[in-house]
């Protein structure tokens, strides 16, 4: 058994926490710290009050990281909270010698910028204190970083071609909302697009490049190729890749609502002067949207999100579709939580559960698809995501 530390009380840190406190043989002790600890005590008391501990903290401090890593003494920290916090809690766990799991790279506060340089740069101080940093172990980043590393693994002998495809067909009844953070989800849509070819990114512009797809069980939703942060180490890691993209489904009430939020400037994040102080446009747009947390309890519908490669096995060319399709409605009777949420969390949780059994556990700073996939692949059929595999299908990309 072991101890864990979750830092973050939003939707993914209440599946994390139900997860974890449904598998004592694994997590035996459960700390759930956040900026509000009312947060946590609610997240708490529904898995048992016995089961979690919570504390006050806030990410921003390092010192009062240190001080409540210390005092607890976990084996790993596992970070739910926002992705300008990373660094810190990065730094934090370098002081105390604790290793860390995230489910996104860092972010600077003041600019919209999505690369891993800034965690990458911590591999000889993790590697040289022993200790471990597992870095984007949700869904996406994540679960579709680990599924490019088992279809490497026993599929293919190169893989050429790879898109990841994200689709949310689900109904939430809200005119606008966002899935996850606003802060975040936003800033993360509205860049340029961005994708591998030939040995470079090509750029382009925000939601320039869109095509129907067709997603399993649920039908053709309009696809939009944006940047995202799994392709970056993708690339990396799977050198023979001709070419890599992302591609997302927006609903037009979406996008819609998106562009009015941007022409009106409500999505910037330089501050502005009102009333007399300064304010974060789209920290108070976040303060009057619905919170992501809140959705789960009207959410139908599924998302399916998987990854579609290909490339050569001895010497033929195949073709191969890995995904998963989750149920808001499953997601939410289960945890309370919707299934962008869910999607996120459960990986988070099973990355913790192979560092606590020593499967994932080397020194240093590491991508999800840097580590054997096969562990993990399996503990998502046992714990909420099972995935499925077609071969030799016709891609449309």
């Amino acid at each position: 058994m072991g101890k864990v530390l979750v830092i973050g009380a939003g939707g993914v840190g209440t599946v994390v926490i139900h997860k974890m406190a449904s598998l004592p043989e694994v997590f035996g002790e459960i700390m759930l710290a956040s900026r509000t600890k009312s947060k946590c005590d609610s997240i708490a008391a529904k898995v048992g009050k016995d089961k979690v501990r919570t504390e006050q903290i806030d990410a921003d401090n390092v010192p009062d990281l240190v001080r409540l890593i210390k005092s607890f003494k976990p084996d790993i920290v596992v970070n739910v909270a926002l992705p300008y916090q990373d660094l810190n809690i990065m730094d934090a766990c370098l002081e105390t010698g604790v290793s860390y799991l995230d489910t996104a790279n860092y972010e600077p506060l003041d600019e919209a910028k999505y690369e891993y340089s800034w965690q990458w740069a911590y591999r000889e101080k993790y590697k040289k204190a022993g200790i471990t940093a597992i870095l984007g172990c949700g869904f996406d980043p994540g679960v579709t970083s680990i599924f490019t590393a088992y279809a490497a693994k026993h599929h293919f002998d190169e893989m050429h071609y790879l898109d990841i495809v994200d689709c949310n067909a689900g109904d939430h009844g809200k005119p606008f909302a966002t899935n996850f953070n606003p802060e975040i989800n936003i800033r993360e849509v509205t860049q340029k697009g961005r994708y591998w070819e030939d040995g470079k990114w090509i750029y382009t512009k925000p939601h320039e490049i869109h095509k129907p797809l067709n997603y399993p069980n649920i039908g053709p939703k309009e696809s939009y190729l944006i940047y995202h942060e799994e392709l970056e180490s993708l690339v990396k890691n799977f050198p023979t890749l001709k070419r890599a993209r992302f591609w997302m489904t927006f609903g037009q009430e979406y996008l819609t609502h998106l562009r009015v939020i941007q022409n009106i400037g409500m999505a910037g994040i330089e501050p502005v002067m009102f009333d007399g102080r300064e304010i974060v446009p789209i920290k108070f747009l976040k303060a009057v949207l619905p919170d992501p947390g809140e959705l789960g309890a009207n959410y139908t519908g599924w998302t399916s999100i998987g990854c579609r490669i290909k490339g050569l096995k001895n010497g033929k060319e195949k073709t191969y579709y890995i995904y998963n399709n989750c149920s808001h409605q499953a997601a939410y009777a289960e945890t309370g939580a919707q299934a962008v949420s869910y999607t996120t969390g459960v990986p988070a949780a099973i990355g913790a559960m192979m560092y606590l059994k020593n499967i994932w556990k080397k020194p240093g700073v590491f991508n999800v698809e840097e580590f054997d996939p096969d562990p993990f692949m399996e503990q998502l059929n046992l714990l909420g995501l099972p995935w499925v595999e077609l071969h030799d299908v016709d891609l449309e990309l």
